[in-house]
């Protein structure tokens, strides 16, 4: 929770901690998990019990691990952004065109969250998924918000989040951001040369909603040496683009 909130509550605090820690430890018991907290055994296993009850964890022996309810949980979430199902499809359609990967992320607390991913037969595997957080700064989706929103939207997910390297090409100064969004609101499009993962440049478009709003962002990935700035400008971007007016038409006229 931010530091602005008018009220907070410990307890619906902890309890995501304790879900937040399974999932990052991929199940736990509860030792390891009040080693993890820093909490009593107790506190945690009270934690456990109710969390049990409503159904949002499994017990497997001594072990704790999330329930499936998430997966309702998640699909009700991802439905919530713009048509999913022409997302979904454009995401698809884009993979085949290209051969490589392509994600369909938007904002949410200052971080790109992954909508939806499909790979092209030439895709490489990345550590990207459906759900996953990441930063705004280090990425071509990221960048591609970025350039739609107002300075002082910016300036407060920059404050909050900051700009952690990620990779030895990771922009980690504002005016280096600053160049990179003016540059992606001139051209259209934000690169990621390798500055979120290491040898993987990525290429992406904003996607805006039916106010006007910054929707999310579609991008297609690949190994550096398949991404050259001369496909990017003479293939990719106009593939990225004719995706992007199907799903805003669709987001703004349905």
């Amino acid at each position: 929770m931010g530091s602005n909130s008018a009220r907070t509550v410990n307890a619906v605090r902890t309890a995501c901690n304790v879900l937040d820690t399974l999932q990052r430890l991929n199940g736990a018991g509860v030792t390891e998990l009040a080693k993890e907290l820093n909490i009593a055994k107790s506190a945690v296993h009270a934690h456990l019990a109710t969390l049990e009850e409503c159904e949002y964890v499994v017990k497997e022996g001594t072990t704790y691990r999330l329930s499936l309810r998430y997966l309702d949980l998640g699909e009700y979430a991802k439905n919530q952004v713009g048509r999913y199902e022409v997302i979904k499809e454009e995401v698809d359609v884009l993979a085949q065109m290209t051969g490589e990967v392509v994600h369909f992320g938007t904002e949410e607390h200052g971080r790109v969250v992954y909508i939806t991913k499909s790979q092209g037969e030439n895709a490489v595997e990345t550590a990207s998924r459906v759900g996953k957080r990441t930063h705004l700064h280090s990425t071509a989706l990221g960048k591609a918000m970025l350039a739609e929103m107002s300075d002082e939207r910016i300036d407060k997910i920059i404050d909050t989040h900051g700009m952690p390297a990620q990779t030895q090409t990771t922009i980690t100064d504002r005016k280096g951001l600053e160049n990179q969004i003016e540059e992606t609101r001139r051209k259209g499009y934000a690169i990621d040369d390798g500055e979120n993962i290491k040898g993987v440049r990525c290429v992406a478009m904003p996607v805006m909603g039916a106010d006007n709003e910054v929707l999310g962002a579609l991008s297609t990935s690949g190994p550096s040496r398949r991404m050259k700035q001369d496909r990017i400008e003479s293939e990719l971007v106009e593939m990225i683009a004719q995706s992007v007016n199907v799903i805003e038409v669709n987001s703004k006229f349905s």
